[in-house]
């Protein structure tokens, strides 16, 4: 792990004192997966645009002006002792809909699951009342979490993702929604699909152009992505339909990929390559595609993803619900693979980036170490083959930030002049704190790894997204 304490070269762009406002922080974060950044004691500008326009240390010559000067407008803001900055995490897959199943039915197999849980779910969200119902408490539960960013799954039905979009918006997150499309009859049940490929495409198209002309949106915050389920879910005729709406557009992509042992094989048999293949074939796999949980890519496959530049969304918890197996992040970033983190509610159950990123360090620990006691420890885990897989709070910091804001193709996951001011205040003398500091005892580098083990919702004190606060803890 590298540690940068001083002030990065970025620092040195003019501060103009008139930004809308400034913060007085310690900031926390991590540019690159090895790379934590300590900002103490730092002045954080932000102009009208919602942008950090400069991070002012102690002893940069512009500091005390800028200072002295939002303190006389009433525009100089402070975190209190014992609170720290972060960037705003960014969730790269969310299934929004299944918010009421989330904590349910987790002992099926995936394919189960979906049958005979989800899908009637889902199949309720033509019901706008229904829709709003929900999402009013799916938005603000990520939003006090610390999610600044979710990249959403809807439904089927426009009606009810018109209502995610909508609540997105009135709640300030930052969100990307996806109309879901699917359409193979052997694998949907027929009250909930597309009535045909042409219809799915021509729905995701209506959706896309109603979001980004919604008179609430004219900052586009809340952008449109095309979203097939996943391939088996998808006849070949609804995927090209997508993928050249994809090539037109310049729109996001998301769906799952190589998931499960039973979609890894079921797309093999059906379409006799891979799904990372199949998907590049059908036009689907392009820079701003993420997939899904991908624990099964062979080595062509992350060859191909790195070449176009899609990334995964790494699903830890889930993926050991229902994959029976861990992405090995620290060999797909060792191959230039593009990756963030998710939670993938309801697959799984918790809505805490924070949470996501301790299952991604038990899951690459796991990978790592080898499970099997039966097993001996020369051969028990990658390590003992001389393939390292651990990662340590850095990384999933960085997992859970700056490279979701990469994989998305975003300016934001990270502290520094030019990114969106999407950031989180995390108290650690909060009631309730799980965080324990020890006065003398801790470095701000220990600080921030107790924060990354222990930090709860509790902890979520403050919420920025572009600069403007969207959640206070009460």
């Amino acid at each position: 792990m590298t540690l940068f304490a001083s002030p990065p070269a970025a620092a040195a762009a003019a501060c103009d004192v008139s930004a809308a406002w400034a913060l007085q922080c310690t900031a926390f974060d991590a540019p690159a997966s090895d790379q934590l950044r300590v900002q103490a004691d730092v002045l954080v500008c932000v102009n009208a645009q919602g942008v950090i326009e400069a991070v002012l240390h102690q002893g940069d010559p512009r500091r005390q002006a800028a200072q002295a000067a939002h303190a006389a407008a009433g525009t100089l803001r402070s975190l209190p002792a014992g609170s720290y900055l972060l960037p705003g995490m960014v969730d790269l897959h969310v299934h929004a809909p299944q918010w009421p199943q989330n904590g349910k039915a987790l002992d099926v197999p995936l394919e189960v699951w979906l049958q005979d849980n989800t899908f009637p779910l889902e199949a309720r969200y033509r019901d706008p009342a229904f829709a709003q119902r929900v999402y009013d408490v799916v938005v603000p539960t990520l939003l006090a979490n610390g999610t600044t960013t979710a990249m959403y799954f809807g439904t089927v039905d426009n009606a009810g993702n018109q209502v995610l979009a909508e609540r997105c918006l009135a709640y300030g997150q930052r969100a990307l929604v996806g109309k879901v499309a699917m359409d193979e009859p052997t694998q949907c049940p027929p009250y909930y699909k597309d009535a045909s490929a042409a219809q799915a495409v021509a729905d995701t198209q209506a959706f896309m152009e109603w979001l980004r002309a919604h008179p609430a949106n004219a900052q586009q915050r809340v952008l449109p992505v095309i979203t097939p389920r996943f391939i088996p879910s998808c006849t070949d005729a609804l995927l090209q339909g997508l993928g050249d709406l994809a090539q037109r557009t310049g729109a996001h992509v998301q769906t799952h990929c190589s998931e499960s042992d039973w979609a890894h094989g079921h797309v093999l048999a059906r379409t006799g390559t891979t799904d990372a293949h199949a998907l590049h074939r059908f036009g689907l796999m392009t820079r701003r595609t993420v997939v899904a949980h991908a624990n099964f890519l062979t080595p062509e496959d992350v060859a191909l993803m790195a070449r176009t530049g899609a990334s995964v969304a790494h699903c830890p918890l889930s993926n050991f619900y229902f994959a029976n197996s861990v992405f090995p992040a620290r060999t797909g970033l060792q191959q230039q693979l593009g990756m963030g983190l998710a939670t993938d509610i309801s697959g799984g159950y918790s809505p805490s980036m924070f949470d996501a990123c301790r299952h991604a360090m038990t899951a690459a620990l796991a990978l790592h170490e080898g499970t099997d006691p039966d097993q001996p420890s020369s051969a028990r885990g990658r390590a003992a083959q001389g393939r390292p897989a651990k990662i340590d709070h850095v990384f999933a910091l960085w997992l859970a930030t700056a490279a979701g804001g990469q994989a998305l193709d975003l300016p934001i996951g990270r502290i520094e002049p030019g990114y969106a001011m999407d950031a989180i205040a995390v108290d650690c003398l909060a009631p309730d704190s799980n965080i324990w500091l020890w006065a003398g005892e801790d470095s701000d580098a220990d600080v921030l790894q107790k924060i990354m083990h222990n930090a709860t919702r509790a902890n979520v004190a403050q919420v920025w997204v572009q600069g403007q606060q969207v959640h206070a803890r009460t």
